[in-house]
């Protein structure tokens, strides 16, 4: 083989908003492992609404972080040696979140639900998957990973998300907010990277398509998950279907909140990077840091 096809077959260099010199950092943190840690039932200050609503996000997140990470790994090889470290780095931390939600769902067991239906929905969905087209998948997860991202953003900026909140629970969605961030650009210059010899026409169809369908059911399923949860209390009716209502439009308001970054998503020229937020993680970081050694935040 001579230089010229050596150099060939070197994968191509993509060029992304994506910060030059930007690290994905798996943070390998452990919370509520204390054997007297009792955050209580209703652990989101107290509200039945809101605390099924994060129940059952947490509940989606393991099985759905696998898939993530298998969607990615089938392009890793193929892509450039920059891309194939962020997805090494990116795998890292899903795993790490998976086996934190999965403790946190152990809390939502013990407190009583039964989590069988929505497991099972979940599963079922994921199985649909395995005979798609690999593009497809990670088509998906590129879209799903921009709603766990712009939610993120909502969650370490809006601190009214976790007013009267059971601070270790707090920490754990803020930690796993911040990596959101982090790793938000790593789905989509891998998607850009494996449709690269697309039409922008035809990538822009395929993943507006996609959007569509995936907030349809990604909405659709937040909210019959979690009024299976709320009605495993008793609590049900208009009423309830009112006060989720509230809880998602107006107080906090995260389904509002992220109407505009949504609509950025079908924009032409968009990246997860055009919008720079690294001052949250930054933020964050110093947060958690202060709560841990008693000194006060720097950022």
């Amino acid at each position: 083989m001579n230089m010229l096809s050596s150099l060939s077959s070197e994968p191509e260099t993509i060029h992304t908003p994506t910060p030059a010199g930007h690290d994905i950092t798996p943070r390998d943190r452990r919370f509520g492992r204390d054997a007297d840690y009792k955050p209580g039932k209703y652990w989101q200050n107290g509200d039945p609404v809101a605390t099924a609503f994060y129940n059952c996000l947490s509940l989606t997140f393991p099985r759905g972080e696998a898939f993530f990470i298998e969607s990615v790994k089938e392009f890793r090889d193929c892509t450039p040696a920059k891309l194939q470290n962020e997805i090494r780095a990116f795998v890292k931390q899903e795993i790490i979140h998976s086996r934190e939600h999965l403790a946190l769902n152990r809390r939502v067991e013990e407190n009583g639900y039964d989590t069988s239906r929505i497991e099972k929905r979940i599963t079922e969905s994921l199985a649909m998957t395995k005979d798609r087209p690999k593009i497809t998948n990670l088509a998906a997860t590129m879209i799903l990973e921009h709603f766990t991202a712009i939610m993120a953003q909502q969650f370490l900026a809006n601190p009214k998300h976790w007013e009267g909140s059971d601070p270790e629970t707090t920490d754990l969605w803020c930690w796993h907010a911040l990596e959101e961030i982090e790793h938000k650009g790593v789905a989509y210059d891998t998607w850009l990277y494996a449709t690269r010899d697309w039409s922008r026409r035809k990538r822009w169809q395929v993943k507006a398509l996609m959007m569509l369908l995936i907030t349809r059911n990604f909405w659709g399923n937040r909210w019959r998950d979690t009024l299976d949860l709320l009605a495993q209390d008793g609590i049900s009716g208009w009423r309830v279907k009112l006060k989720l209502l509230k809880f998602l439009l107006f107080k906090p308001g995260i389904a509002r909140a992220i109407i505009i970054p949504w609509f950025k998503f079908f924009l032409p020229g968009f990246h997860p990077w055009n919008e720079d937020d690294r001052h949250l993680i930054q933020r964050a970081e110093s947060e958690y840091e202060a709560a841990i050694t008693g000194r006060p935040a720097t950022a």
